[in-house]
């Protein structure tokens, strides 16, 4: 059975870093583009970052480029979201979610839900001021 599963959240000072992962089992890890996405309280779930399959290419949610840094192991079957610099904007439940179709240069489209097959059950990241 597919599955995700986010670590790494927790409760830090604005200025600081956090390091997510997400491990991914049951499913062909490197045949999957994997997005990170996060949810606020009272707000939409909203796009973050996104590699392929391969690791080559990446996209950002313009509100991160610069702090955040996306990369995958797919020998470890594992995608990370470096987050340096965090804002108390930034606190929010952080999902991630893999995506078996093709790749498409954009934030746009590779920020849609709809696009990804399986997601994960969060992690929180709480960022105080």
């Amino acid at each position: 059975q597919e599955q995700l599963v986010e670590s790494g959240g927790g409760l830090v000072q604005a200025g600081g870093s956090l390091r997510l992962s997400c491990a991914a089992s049951g499913l062909t890890f490197s045949g999957y583009n994997m997005g990170w996405f996060r949810q606020a309280p009272g707000k939409e779930r909203e796009f973050v970052a996104a590699i392929r399959f391969d690791g080559v290419n990446t996209l950002y949610a313009d509100f991160v480029k610069g702090r955040f840094t996306i990369s995958r192991d797919n020998a470890k079957n594992t995608v990370y979201l470096q987050m340096n610099t965090l804002k108390p904007e930034d606190t929010a439940v952080y999902y991630c979610a893999a995506d078996a179709h093709n790749w498409v240069p954009t934030a746009q489209a590779m920020g849609a839900h709809g696009k990804y097959d399986y997601w994960g059950q969060g992690t929180q990241v709480t960022v105080s001021s």
